[in-house]
């Protein structure tokens, strides 16, 4: 009898176990359907734009993550993500949308270097020091003339200079550029390229020396070897897209391989603005080691448009230029003072990515928005023909209208204080 009762006793707690974990599932199952749900019903409320693109996943390859903020009665933000389509595991080309890595570790650098006479504005000297690379001594697009990295993250910044881009690349390395960024949490990620040149993987893990110059000419007060990545950053087994690509004149059938290629996450790409934006609502580790001026530097030239730059001039660039939520699909739209986009787009190999911190100081918003749509309908990569103006600027600046129209009528207990992002963007003033 007593083992009877025994067992029968084992047999009630293990149902009773299995019904907790059933309701814990249900629990959290229904969790996570509700927060589908509210970006899938703010999407398909839009009817036909959104239907034929979200119903068709493996063709568009679309990624979206929306993060709602609210503060509570000392500001402080708390933050609520509702995705669609967000995997690690589904790749796509982040193209210029890392730059902002490039930005941030190259000031992070400048810090850390701890040189009272080293900063983002000293003049610096790039030398070619292997095969493939350029040199560097002047910069006419400079209100000096001369380079710097100051100037060198405002043209990434602004208008998404590649060769700007590529020498935060060489300053930092590419080893030192991945292991900093794996420190503070981007697993995911690889930069393995420059931008816009063609190199071989062995060739882009070296990178230029470089001397800096409080006068010219004078003497360097601080100079860095060429470096040599040790390290191979390259995915471990291929990642395959398309049916054909174009190499050189020919067109090669079969996808092509994009596994030395660059990669970062939709999820840490959203990592990085937060990161940059709100650094008390991350961890320690996860930050960027960055003075208040860096941040304030690096806010400025996220949110500054074309025509409120004058080293160099962009006058003929219109706002949209690299705003593409909200705006993306109309030229002509004069972006209003009240409306400021703090982001970083990517645009290659069919793939259209918009990043972006969104306040508007009037009516007293913000919020954040990561998404990435694939647009080549012959699916053949490098030939330069992508559906951009009619699948994927459309796309993301309805889904940006869609985001902020419903922004517009979400309640907040607390409205944001938002004044530490009201910027300055006088173009009379030489920052170079």
């Amino acid at each position: 009898m007593r083992k009877r009762s025994r067992s029968k006793a084992k047999g009630f707690l293990f149902k009773v176990l299995v019904l907790f974990l059933v309701l814990s599932f249900s629990k959290t199952a229904a969790g996570q359907e509700i927060e589908k749900n509210l970006l899938m019903r703010l999407l398909e409320e839009q009817g036909s734009l959104f239907q034929h693109i979200l119903h068709d996943p493996e063709r568009y390859r679309v990624q979206i993550l929306y993060t709602q903020i609210d503060r509570n009665e000392s500001n402080e933000p708390s933050f609520s993500s509702y995705s669609f389509g967000v995997s690690p595991e589904t790749y796509f080309y982040p193209a210029s949308s890392v730059k902002i890595f490039g930005a941030a570790l190259s000031l992070e650098k400048f810090k850390k270097l701890n040189n009272k006479y080293l900063d983002k504005d000293t003049f610096v000297r790039i030398d070619s020091s292997f095969p493939g690379q350029s040199a560097v001594l002047h910069d006419s697009t400079s209100a000096s003339g001369k380079p710097s990295f100051g100037h060198y993250i405002k043209k990434l910044l602004v208008l998404s200079d590649n060769d700007a881009y590529n020498r935060t690349y060489e300053f930092l390395g590419q080893e030192a550029l991945n292991e900093s960024l794996r420190l503070k949490g981007y697993d995911k990620l690889r930069l393995t390229h420059r931008l816009s040149i063609s190199l071989s993987p062995e060739e882009n893990r070296n990178t230029n020396a470089m001397s800096f110059y409080r006068d010219d000419p004078g003497q360097p007060v601080y100079s860095q070897e060429a470096m040599t990545s040790s390290k191979d950053y390259s995915a471990k087994s291929a990642v395959l897209l398309g049916e054909s690509y174009v190499r050189g004149d020919s067109i090669i059938k079969g996808p092509m391989d994009f596994s030395k290629k660059n990669y970062c996450s939709v999820e840490e790409l959203q990592r990085a603005i937060k990161s940059l934006i709100f650094p008390n609502a991350m961890n320690h580790e996860e930050r960027f080691d960055l003075t208040k001026e860096d941040l304030r530097f690096l806010r400025t030239y996220m949110s500054q448009l074309p025509r409120e730059t004058k080293y160099p001039d962009y006058s003929n660039k219109s706002d949209n230029y690299c705003k593409f939520f909200i705006y993306g699909d109309d030229n002509s739209a004069v972006i209003p003072d009240n409306i400021r986009i703090f982001n970083k787009i990517g645009l290659a190999y069919g793939f259209c990515i918009d990043n972006a911190y969104v306040v508007d100081f009037k009516e007293n918003i913000e919020f954040m928005l990561t998404a990435v749509i694939y647009a080549n309908e012959n699916s053949t990569l490098n030939d330069g023909v992508y559906e951009y103006e009619t699948v994927a600027f459309p796309f993301l600046a309805e889904l940006g209208r869609v985001i902020y129209n419903y922004e517009l009528k979400r309640s907040r207990p607390n409205p944001p204080d938002l004044s530490e992002f009201k910027l300055s963007y006088d173009i009379s003033e030489a920052s170079d």
